[in-house]
């Protein structure tokens, strides 16, 4: 009879709480129902809908028959629970029908949104669908897997946008801009050369990172005739892929069939794919699905509760807070286990809490060994997040799992990018060594580095190499053509070139991770703009013809890559390895050599000597012993036929290496 009563009891302390709206006087006294299931949920028999909003008065589930236009075919009430879940679960197979909520906070109803845990969406992004991701599923998607690694810097990381790729006139596909034009095999540019996914192996990279892929608010996805060009650096819907790349999208689920089957053809082909995620900000504002559910919940504000916007954008969010933290890890892990993806790299990733990023890495490890995390160690403007809590750069040894993109070895090489002006090690800038050889060695912490002597770090702040993300360019800021071309006006065209390929010849034989810009290996050029993230295609696309006009340049950096990841002591895995087997020889203006010894990593070749020389004039540059040549200005060499005693001659504005086995 207790038992009765009680139960009773707590039916009412319920009704009354769901009727009577709870006043919270901080957000960090909503309720957080951490172990809760907030996804839909969908079978056969019944759908059960849900969003938290601990402040609404009511919540609405409107049903559509389409993604965009027409009134709803029903409306149902949901119901709220201790924990400010509102829920309702409708018996009927519902897949392929369209929804959306509707909250009302303090007597206003607010605009209708798809929720922050929507799958699948129509049109633009506005409403959700309910969809067995069973029918989604390409043939043989069970047996899908990436590409195996035992370290993040065994990965050579190529950074494209979809569209750059292929939309080219002479890029040969059928499916310019798309999902499936990107991974279209057999075609053709200029010349007969190969272009888009046969150009990517043909290089031999191992993982493409697609620039921001999920449903973005830029693209008006109704108005695909007309050319309409952004990175997508503005969410809207974080789980959902982007339809503008899309073959229709104005139905919700050929997204999602297309983008599987892009993964899917990648990694047939033994290639990675990594998706660039952007959960520092959002691309509305006031009206934001977070909003629309939590207002203000999921944002930092300053004291005087103005938002804080840390990513220059208008707002960012708040990881910190325990349900931000709950979504921004389910999020990423949905993505690797729905999508099968390999890796993850956070925009303005010091946005984040240390805690939040170190949670990411564990669980996406957990779908996934072999998935690894990278990001920008740093932020766009001031935050409220305490430093020594965000997932900066200097921060990351207290993110074992974690790599971080290096400024220190891009702008050593090339020059700062807040500078057009700016030179560096192969264009000619002095005292830049310290940079350069603090990025060889993965950013670790090296007897032989001056730290004081570093442009922007003062000390070690990777525990391991390949937490180091070595790179001179992305999508961000000038090209490297461009760049050279810049700051070094004087300069011969083929002395930009010389720069351009020493540049990536040290990315490429430093010990972190190895990153590089889609179209560097052809000299890709943006007209001279720098920040080119919604100009049109005439600026931004992959020009195929440049891969006939560059063809030796691109042959070098094929050879890179082949040098790279045919010697694993270009990539050893642990500080110590690096500390015991590599030493430097000769530091001076514009020249660095080092050795790295004892079959390092299980080498083949017991010894390697390398030798970079960024200066004008060739040097002549003394060895001790008998050595075989493998690289030489643009010749490659990996058996070493010709063998080397006494001096050789290294040419200007190159790279030596040579081995001994």
């Amino acid at each position: 009879m207790k038992r009765v009563l009680s139960v009773l009891l707590l039916a009412l302390v319920m009704n009354s709480c769901a009727e009577k709206k709870i006043t919270y006087t901080s957000y960090t006294d909503y309720p957080a129902p951490v172990e809760a299931n907030l996804w839909l949920s969908y079978s056969k028999e019944s759908t059960t809908f849900k969003l938290w909003s601990p402040t609404a008065d009511e919540v609405q589930l409107h049903f559509y028959k389409e993604g965009n236009d027409g009134l709803p075919l029903e409306t149902h009430p949901l119901e709220i629970d201790q924990e400010g879940i509102w829920t309702k679960t409708i018996k009927g197979d519902h897949h392929g029908k369209y929804y959306t909520y509707q909250v009302l906070i303090n007597g206003e109803w607010l605009e209708e949104t798809p929720g922050i845990y929507a799958q699948a969406v129509g049109v633009n992004g506005k409403r959700a669908m309910v969809l067995d991701f069973e029918t989604t599923n390409p043939k043989g998607w069970k047996q899908d897997k990436g590409p195996g690694i035992t370290s993040p810097n065994e990965a050579i990381v190529y950074e494209l946008h979809i569209r750059d790729m292929t939309i080219h006139p002479e890029s040969g596909s059928s499916m310019p801009g798309k999902y499936l034009g990107l991974v279209e095999e057999g075609t053709k540019g200029p010349n007969g050369v190969a272009t888009g996914i046969d150009h990517i192996k043909e290089m031999g990279i191992t993982h493409v990172h697609l620039l921001p892929t999920y449903d973005h608010y830029s693209i008006n996805e109704a108005k695909l005739d007309s050319a309409q060009f952004n990175w997508g650096y503005d969410p809207q819907n974080y789980n959902v892929p982007e339809g503008s790349f899309s073959s229709d999208p104005y139905k919700a689920e050929v997204r999602i069939k297309e983008f599987k089957q892009m993964v899917k053809t990648f990694h047939d082909n033994g290639i990675g794919v990594i998706l660039d995620v952007v959960y520092n900000h959002t691309g509305r504002t006031e009206n934001s699905n977070f909003n629309l559910e939590s207002p203000g919940y999921y944002y930092r504000h300053w004291d005087d509760g103005k938002l804080s916007d840390a990513s220059a954008c208008g707002n960012e969010t708040a990881s910190d807070r325990v349900m931000t933290q709950k979504y921004i890890t389910e999020s990423v892990a949905y993505w690797a286990k729905e999508y099968h993806l390999d890796g993850f790299r956070f925009d303005l990733m010091g946005i984040h809490d240390i805690a939040t990023m170190n949670e990411v890495a564990r669980t996406v490890k957990k779908v996934n060994p072999d998935i690894f995390v990278y990001g920008e160690g740093w932020t766009a403007g001031d935050s409220p997040l305490p430093i020594d809590q965000r997932a900066l750069k200097k921060n990351i040894l207290e993110m074992p799992q974690i790599t971080a993109f290096s400024d220190d070895i891009r702008d050593g090489l090339k020059g700062s990018v807040f500078d057009e002006k700016s030179t560096g090690f192969v264009s000619g800038a002095k005292d830049t060594e310290e940079s350069v050889k603090f990025g060889i060695v993965g950013a670790i912490k090296h007897p032989q580095i001056s730290y004081s002597a570093i442009n922007y770090s003062k000390a070690p702040w990777a525990n391991e190499p390949w937490q180091s993300m070595s790179y001179v360019s992305c999508h961000d800021n000038h090209t490297l053509y461009d760049k050279l071309k810049i700051s070094r006006e004087d300069a011969t065209k083929e002395e930009i070139v010389a720069m351009h390929k020493l540049a990536n010849a040290v990315v490429m034989t430093s010990q972190g991770t190895a990153f590089m810009h889609a179209g560097a290996e052809m000299l890709r050029h943006k007209k001279g703009e720098h920040n080119s993230y919604n100009l049109p295609d005439e600026i931004n696309q992959i020009d195929w013809n440049w891969k006939v006009t560059s063809a030796n340049v691109v042959d070098y950096y094929k050879n890179l890559i082949a040098l790279r990841k045919a010697h694993p002591a270009f990539r050893m895995t642990k500080a110590t390895e690096v500390n015991n087997n590599l030493v430097f020889k000769t530091v001076e203006n514009g020249l660095i050599s080092y050795q790295i010894s004892n079959h390092a990593n299980k080498d083949s070749w017991k010894n390697i000597y390398v030798i970079y020389n960024a200066n004008k004039k060739a040097v002549n540059y003394k060895l001790n012993g008998e050595w075989q040549l493998a690289v030489l200005g643009d010749n490659f060499d990996q058996e070493g036929t010709q063998r080397v005693t006494g001096t050789i001659a290294v040419p200007p504005i190159s790279m030596c290496v040579v081995f001994q086995k």
